[in-house]
């Protein structure tokens, strides 16, 4: 695959050293020790609406305008400016008088009346746009490069809440290929259990047919041969070379999954793999392609005890939702594969009586827009390949360019309410979120709240705090970007006079926990900060040196 669309000149982050960071990164976090929990006992956990939840991942950046947020349509006509493209599909009614979506979604609009549609969902702006780095940022909360290797979400509920099954996997992956392509590197970076070890990634099924010979002994092999390898293995493992670079956590991580996987290759639960074994009208209601599939092998695992199950589109760079050119013909074709199965997967969970505990969330990376790349303003680079200033051919009739500033996410079940909407982005360019922003914070503290997982849950990794949702309590990071310990939105009460606020405002605000982050130098702090804050770090920390 061609990567010359990451342009190695400009400053900031660059492909090359996004891995270079990821690999040192996850080198370092496998020397590090066992992860301490050390916030989250004292605080409780949230009552949990949920028991299990279902990733609909559209990797690639799902145009908003063009699937759960429609805005002006302007059919395709030789000629037309291309500004005046704000949707290329009609906007279609739904089970909701008030919500409207895209046309091509007609199954998915009967089932809106069991939905949560959150339409101010926005993503930081990293500048250059690498959709690998804005994916990582999604799924772990973390912007990357950071100094240990993030876990998944799917890694804190397998962490924090165990398998709902004695031998179904917690966290599974499905309909992502990690090689052969552009960004596998990246994918996996994120794609991973992180500093809690091996037996709290993912099993990874990049095509869900297939999924049946993942959970099977190889051909021709007795159960007790295999026992007799397997148990080999283990002891090969423990005196092999390669343990030298883990620490005695992660080996025993990794031999601990190993056993799982042991005891899944014995169990009855397999079956659930094996989409055969479904009724040939069932499969042929989700049988629109390896999405569509992949939703049904998640219906089945999550029947049988699965915590978390990512189902993707599968991102390949110039791919599926990654629409640089033929934005509407390509988005018509994803449409047909996405909306029967999703739809029947929400059907399905309700006729089980699963719905109601089970949280689907449908989302993606960022949106797209016709003429805008990032947010007004940004200096990230244009990728589109269909450039032009009016309509010439049908190539050019989509949304080809990166749109940061307002996306959709849909979300089914898991105590979120049915039948409603929840923000607004504005209706012309640039379509922002206007009306109660979400970020991925805080989509991540709503899904950790639904499945029961305290939003600020910690735990200790080389010497300091690393929370479920980016940075645990918000002011932590403003106080260091502020530097002089005043807590954004803070006003301390009682005071006498101006100084007195100064003085007692930034007391209060400058806390133990800021204070520890200083002196310890860590600088996986905020958003596209990160530089910075490890400055300042320095700074103070050298301060405080002379002072004593």
């Amino acid at each position: 695959m061609n990567n010359n669309w990451y342009d190695e000149s400009r400053p900031g982050v660059t492909r090359r050293r996004f891995l270079e960071k990821l690999t040192a990164a996850g080198a370092a976090t496998m020397l590090g020790g066992a992860p301490r929990v050390v916030a989250s006992e004292k605080m409780g956990h949230p009552e949990a609406k949920a028991d299990a939840c279902i990733l609909l991942w559209m990797g690639g950046g799902m145009a908003a305008p063009e699937t759960f947020d429609p805005k002006h349509y302007e059919p395709f006509k030789v000629g037309t400016p291309v500004d005046k493209v704000i949707s290329t599909f009609p906007a279609i009614d739904t089970a909701v008088d008030n919500i409207k979506i895209a046309k091509g979604l007609e199954n998915i609009a009967s089932v809106m009346d069991r939905a949560t549609l959150i339409r101010s969902h926005y993503q930081a702006d990293l500048g250059h746009i690498l959709h690998s780095r804005h994916q990582y940022h999604w799924h772990t909360g973390y912007v990357p490069p950071v100094t240990v290797a993030a876990p998944h979400i799917g890694a804190w509920m397998a962490k924090v809440l165990g398998g709902r099954s004695d031998v179904m996997p917690p966290f599974i992956t499905i309909g992502q290929s990690l090689e052969g392509h552009g960004e596998s590197e990246e994918l996996k970076a994120f794609t991973t259990g992180g500093f809690f070890g091996s037996e709290y990634g993912p099993m990874n099924l990049p095509y869900p047919e297939k999924a049946s010979q993942a959970v099977k002994p190889p051909e021709g092999m007795s159960a007790n041969r295999f026992a007799r390898r397997y148990k080999a293995l283990q002891e090969a493992m423990k005196n092999s070379p390669k343990g030298e670079g883990l620490s005695d956590y992660h080996q025993e991580s990794l031999l601990r999954s190993m056993d799982k996987a042991h005891r899944l290759l014995g169990s009855k639960d397999r079956a659930a793999f094996d989409l055969s074994l479904e009724k040939k009208e069932s499969y042929d209601r989700y049988n629109t392609g390896r999405f569509g599939r992949g939703c049904l092998l998640a219906r089945r695992l999550v029947e049988s005890g699965a915590r978390f199950v990512e189902v993707a589109t599968e991102y390949v760079p110039f791919y599926h939702w990654d629409t640089h050119e033929n934005g509407h013909t390509t988005v018509q074709r994803l449409h047909k594969e996405i909306d029967a199965p999703i739809a029947q997967l929400v059907k399905d969970l309700e006729e089980r009586g699963m719905l109601d505990r089970t949280l689907v969330v449908v989302a993606s990376e960022f949106s797209r827009d016709m003429i805008m790349e990032g947010v007004p303003g940004s200096k990230a680079k244009d990728q589109s390949r269909a450039k032009t200033s009016v309509l010439k051919e049908m190539k050019h009739y989509g949304l080809h360019r990166h749109f940061t500033g307002g996306s959709s996410v849909l979300t089914f079940g898991g105590g979120m309410k049915k039948g409603a909407l929840y923000g607004a982005t504005a209706d012309e360019r640039p379509c922002m979120a206007i009306k109660d922003p979400v970020s991925i914070e805080d989509m991540h503290a709503t899904m950790f709240t639904a499945m029961g997982i305290n939003p600020k849950t910690a735990y200790e990794i080389e010497g300091r705090p690393f929370y479920a949702t980016k940075d645990g309590p918000a002011e932590c990071s403003s106080n260091l970007s502020r530097f002089d310990g005043v807590r954004f939105g803070h006003r301390a009460e009682s005071t006498d006079d101006l100084n007195d606020l100064y003085i007692k405002s930034r007391s209060e605000g400058f806390g133990d926990e800021v204070k520890r982050r200083i002196l310890i130098g860590t600088y996986a702090l905020s958003a596209g900060y990160y530089d910075a804050y490890y400055k300042k770090a320095q700074q103070v920390r050298r301060l405080i040196k002379n002072d004593f």
